[in-house]
C-alpha cells in the first residue's frame, strides 16, 4: 500500500541533573537504568494526556553497553518505568550521538507510520562504565595504519584539530570555555535550565538518602585566566585541559516524538517539527569536525545557508571543535546564535544522552525567539563521524 511520510514533531525532553563520574560524585550509587527510567516516569507525568499504551517504541542509547546500560536498555528501562508490556523498546550505539541517533530513528519510524508516538533518549554512567570499558579494538586498526594510535583517545583528536587549524588557539579555547560557564550561570540564575530537570533520588552510604535537582558540573565564576593555569593531560605543552573540554559524567535523558497529527489529536504541544537531518563520516583522528560536513550536507539539501539558521546548539566535547565548525561557517566565537544557554563544557557530556539536551535547550530558545524560524543541534561523534538536526519552530512568524 502507497504511504506518505509524515511530518514528526518534538513535543517534550526532560532530563536528570547530570553529576560527577567518580566515587564522589552525584549517582556514584545509582544504577544508570534508573536515571533512563526516572526520565520515562516523568515524560508520562508531564503528559497526562498521553496514553502510555500509544507510545510504539521506546529507544534509549548508552555508548558502554554493558551493567546495568545493557540487557537492551531502551526494553527493560520502559518495563522498570511501568509501561504496559506492549510497548517495545530497544538500544542504540552511535557513542556521542547515541540519543541523537535514537531520536532520528524513531523518527523515521514515526514518519512512515510503524509508530505514531515515541521515546528516544540516552544514559551513560562513566563513574560506573569509563569510555572503552570493555572494548577489544581490532588489531589491523594500528597494524594496517587504518587510524593513527590518536583516533581512540579523544582528548588526543582534540589536539590534533589544534594542529590542524594553528588559528584556534589555547587562549580562544579557554576564553569560549569560560564564556560556557558564564552562560550556563546565567540561565540557571534566569531559572531557565531547572524546568527540564527531573529530581532523582540518590544514595550515599556514607550520608543516606538525598535529592538531585541541580547539575554538578558547572563551575560559576570561572575566567580564562584561571583556566590557562591548567595542566594539558594529553600531551606536554598541549592545549586541551580539563577547563576546555566537557568532563566525565553522568546522566540521563529523554524525549517524546510524535507525528504532528497525532500530537495535534492528543492535545501534545509541538514545540518543534523536525526538517531534516545528516550524518557524516571523517578521518577518526580529527573526529572534531564532524558537524562541518553534516551541516553542509543539511545546508546544500535543503537549499539554506548559515544566514538562515539563527539558532545553533553544538555539543561542547572540546572548545576547539566547536571554534573549528565556528570558523569554517565564518561564525564569531561569541555568536549569540550559538549555545545561548550554555553547553557541555559547563553542564556536562554524558556520552550517549547529550544529542537530546541539545534538543530541549534549543525548544527552550524557539519558545523564546518566534523570530527564529530553523535551528540546528549538532555535535561531532568518535571513531570520525557528526550528526547535524534541522528543526523548524512551529511558533515561527515572519517579520512584517
Amino acid at each position: 500500500m502507497p504511504r506518505t511520510a509524515r511530518d514528526v514533531v518534538f513535543v517534550d525532553g526532560v532530563r536528570t541533573p547530570f553529576g560527577k563520574a567518580g566515587p564522589t560524585g552525584l549517582y556514584a550509587e545509582t544504577r544508570a537504568d534508573d536515571l533512563v527510567i526516572a526520565v520515562i516516569r516523568e515524560l508520562l507525568r508531564r503528559n497526562p494526556a498521553l496514553p502510555p499504551e500509544r507510545i510504539g517504541d521506546v529507544a534509549i542509547a548508552a555508548t558502554t553497553q554493558i551493567g546495568d546500560q545493557g540487557l537492551t536498555i531502551g526494553r527493560s528501562a520502559a518495563v522498570l518505568a511501568g509501561l504496559p508490556a506492549t510497548v517495545p523498546g530497544y538500544a542504540i550505539d552511535r557513542m556521542c550521538a547515541g540519543a541523537l541517533t535514537a531520536a532520528t530513528t524513531v523518527a523515521g519510524s514515526i514518519a512512515l507510520g510503524a509508530a505514531d508516538v515515541a521515546v528516544a533518549g540516552g544514559v551513560e554512567h562513566m563513574g560506573r562504565h569509563p569510555m572503552g570499558e570493555g572494548a577489544d579494538p581490532n588489531p589491523r586498526f594500528l597494524s594496517e595504519k587504518l587510524v593513527d594510535e590518536s583516533a581512540l583517545i579523544m582528548g588526543m583528536t582534540a589536539e590534533n584539530l589544534h594542529d590542524r587549524f594553528p588559528a584556534i588557539t589555547r587562549q580562544r579555547a579557554d576564553a569560549y570555555a569560560a564564556a560556557s560557564q558564564r552562560k550556563v550561570a546565567e540561565a540557571y540564575a534566569a531559572g531557565t535550565l531547572q524546568p527540564d530537570l527531573v529530581p532523582v533520588a540518590v544514595r550515599s552510604a556514607g550520608s543516606g538518602w538525598g535529592l538531585a535537582t541541580a547539575d554538578e558540573p558547572p563551575r560559576p565564576g570561572t575566567t580564562a585566566e584561571a583556566l590557562a593555569g591548567l595542566k594539558t593531560p594529553f600531551r606536554p605543552h598541549g592545549r586541551v585541559t580539563a577547563g576546555n573540554s566537557a568532563g566525565l559524567n553522568d546522566g540521563a535523558t529523554g524525549c517524546l516524538l510524535a507525528a504532528e497529527d497525532v500530537a495535534a489529536g492528543l492535545g501534545l504541544p509541538a514545540r518543534m517539527r523536525l526538517a531534516d537531518y545528516a550524518f557524516a563520516g571523517v578521518e577518526p583522528e580529527v573526529m572534531g569536525i564532524g558537524p562541518i560536513p553534516a551541516t553542509e550536507t543539511l545546508l546544500a539539501r535543503n537549499s539554506l545557508t548559515m544566514d538562515d539558521i539563527g539558532l545553533i546548539e553544538i555539543n561542547e566535547a572540546f572548545a576547539v571543535q566547536v571554534l573549528a565548525f565556528l570558523d569554517h561557517f565564518k561564525i564569531a566565537d561569541d555568536d549569540p546564535r550559538v549555545n545561548p544557554l550554555g553547553g557541555a563544557i559547563a553542564l556536562g557530556h554524558p556520552l550517549a544522552s547529550s544529542g537530546v539536551r541539545l534538543m530541549m535547550q534549543l525548544a527552550r530558545e524557539f519558545a523564546e525567539r518566534p523570530q527564529v524560524r530553523y535551528g540546528l543541534t549538532t555535535m561531532c561523534i568518535g571513531m570520525g563521524m557528526g550528526a547535524t538536526v534541522l528543526w523548524e519552530n512551529p511558533l515561527y512568524q515572519e517579520a512584517a
